[in-house]
């Protein structure tokens, strides 16, 4: 009991400390490693179940997708995160479009609550120009050490942003349940005894430890906005871990604000989104019944 308290003090001590260099310049690279994971209950295959085998080949070929790299370059006010490029195994990959939609890395400035990034639609680049996502942190009495710097607990809870993919997916698969239902062939006791699929879930919790011994603002992601510097943070199905953090290098850091592409408002993009999903979703998934289209939806589906 003595040694818990005597930590939660040193705590307490080294995050008053912090605070109070908050208005120090500071300036850095933090490296992230993160992982993603897939809940493979909803991949089937002609509307069946997938065995565990076709699971893991799948998981094992989307592995450059879910595990990756990412470098957050911050100073007081102003933060960059982006994807460090890897060369691609080969039978690896993120999927029959993954060439055609690519993420540009994000930019923020606090002082200005200014978010800016840059996206490539199958060849159209996209300018996204909006404020800054703020989350309601609730600050937690839980402390730890991540390597030599101690993190404190925050929680919040959030909206679940669909990305593409999955809003292509979440399409096929209405598209093949509507072929299903006008096609009275299909209606055999096999179908109707499929299992139901889990609804998706609309929030999740994120759970993030920051450190105020690095007093910025930022974090990886579009996360940010706790006293301190993110060193990890997880959500539903995603962890992000900082594994390195050079502090006031030498050369001073100059963070450059994207600036190329068609200017447009986060639920503008969303928009475009939208219907890229239902395009693709129409092409793949919907097709022509005659053409085969029923294979083809269960197939992005899964």
């Amino acid at each position: 009991m003595v040694l818990k308290n005597m930590r939660s003090v040193i705590m307490l001590f080294i995050s008053l400390f912090a605070l109070t260099t908050y208005a120090q310049n500071v300036q850095g690279v933090a490296t992230y490693q993160t992982k993603t994971t897939i809940d493979m209950s909803r991949f089937t295959r002609d509307g069946q179940q997938m065995s565990e085998q076709r699971k893991k080949q799948i998981m094992e070929r989307m592995k450059n997708f879910l595990e990756k790299e990412f470098t957050l370059t911050f100073t007081n006010t102003e933060s960059f995160y982006k994807e460090e490029e890897k060369l691609a195994t080969p039978g690896q990959g993120g999927g029959r479009f993954g060439g055609g939609f690519t993420q540009g890395g994000i930019y923020k400035n606090v002082d200005q609550n200014a978010y800016a990034r840059e996206n490539n639609m199958f060849g159209k680049v996209f300018l996204i120009k909006d404020t800054i996502n703020h989350l309601e942190w609730e600050l937690v009495k839980e402390s730890k050490m991540i390597g030599q710097y101690p993190v404190f607990k925050a929680v919040a809870t959030r909206d679940i942003e669909q990305n593409i993919w999955s809003r292509m997916g979440r399409r096929a698969r209405n598209a093949q349940k509507a072929r299903e239902k006008e096609d009275d062939t299909l209606k055999t006791a096999s179908t109707e005894d499929k299992v139901a699929e889990k609804p998706e879930p609309k929030t999740e919790t994120i759970v993030a430890w920051y450190t105020p011994m690095i007093p910025a603002s930022h974090g990886p992601d579009d996360f940010g906005g706790l006293p301190g510097l993110i060193l990890e943070l997880s959500t539903n199905n995603t962890t992000m871990l900082c594994t390195k953090v050079v502090l006031n290098p030498k050369e001073e850091i100059v963070i450059e604000v994207p600036e190329k592409g068609k200017e447009v408002t986060r639920e503008e993009y969303r928009k475009i989104v939208d219907e890229k999903a239902k395009e693709m979703s129409e092409r793949y998934g919907g097709g022509n019944r005659r053409g085969g289209g029923g294979r083809r939806g269960g197939r992005f589906g899964g």
